[in-house]
């Protein structure tokens, strides 16, 4: 077993996909011959390790939505979090590539890396099954899937509402403030949030952020612009239309 595959903890059963996986596209282009690379087994291994994160981040939070969940992983699977995975398998060292391109600092490139790991999950994922491949993906991401729930979705509710509110419509929510009652060093606020004429919610706190904080947190328990009748726009809908639908329209 090569040092690569000692620290993957895995044996290629077919050398030349893994050769293949760490042979950048440079080699060709410097040679003017053709030559193989990694740019197959890299759109493999896109699909591999976006279908790995999907299915993990769909059984450990079986609470969040479609769009909390796709920022999860968007962050797993971006050039700079596949370069991490990258770089603790030292892999830029492993690469085969032309001078130039090894000259010009190749082996640390964010691109080379992270495309380079795709294409690694990809060769894996051929030369074994998926289940292997899963495993290997999750056993190098144990750190960064343990403090995913750290920070969850949640915890910026205001922008959270915000987002789900301009899918229906370019109008932003308003946080008037209802009261501020007390002394001057404990004051209580009442915040209420409201979009297009609609109440969604209210929320108290110590100071007027976590007063909108909390009326944003209430207003996306009770959804009351669901119940008024507004919906996201639709992919048939025409982009230019604005104007925000409703269950009538």
């Amino acid at each position: 077993m090569n040092p690569l595959e000692v620290r993957l903890k895995y044996k290629f059963r077919n050398p030349l996909l893994l050769a293949e996986a760490l042979t950048h596209p440079s080699i060709g282009h410097e040679t003017q011959r053709h030559h193989f690379d990694n740019q197959r087994l890299e759109f493999l291994g896109d699909a591999v390790l976006q279908l790995i994160f999907t299915e993990w981040l769909f059984d450990h939070f079986p609470k969040f939505s479609e769009g909390q969940l796709t920022k999860m992983r968007s962050g797993l699977v971006s050039r700079d979090g596949l370069k991490i995975h990258a770089e603790r398998l030292d892999l830029g060292r492993h690469l085969m590539m032309g001078r130039g391109e090894e000259t010009s600092g190749g082996r640390e490139r964010s691109s080379a890396l992270a495309d380079a790991y795709e294409a690694l999950i990809g060769a894996i994922y051929l030369d074994s099954d998926y289940v292997t491949a899963r495993r290997i993906v999750l056993t190098e991401a144990r750190e960064d899937l343990e403090t995913l729930d750290v920070n969850p979705p949640d915890q910026n509710p205001k922008g959270q509402l915000q987002e789900l509110l301009q899918a229906i419509s370019p109008i932003s929510p308003v946080y008037p403030i209802l009261s501020a009652e007390g002394p001057e060093h404990q004051k209580d606020f009442v915040a209420q949030v409201t979009w297009n004429g609609i109440e969604l919610g209210e929320g108290r706190g110590h100071s007027k952020k976590d007063a909108e904080t909390a009326a944003a947190r209430d207003a996306l328990i009770r959804r009351n612009w669901e119940a008024a009748g507004f919906v996201p726009e639709t992919p048939r809908k025409n982009a230019a239309n604005k104007k925000p639908r409703t269950a009538k329209n």
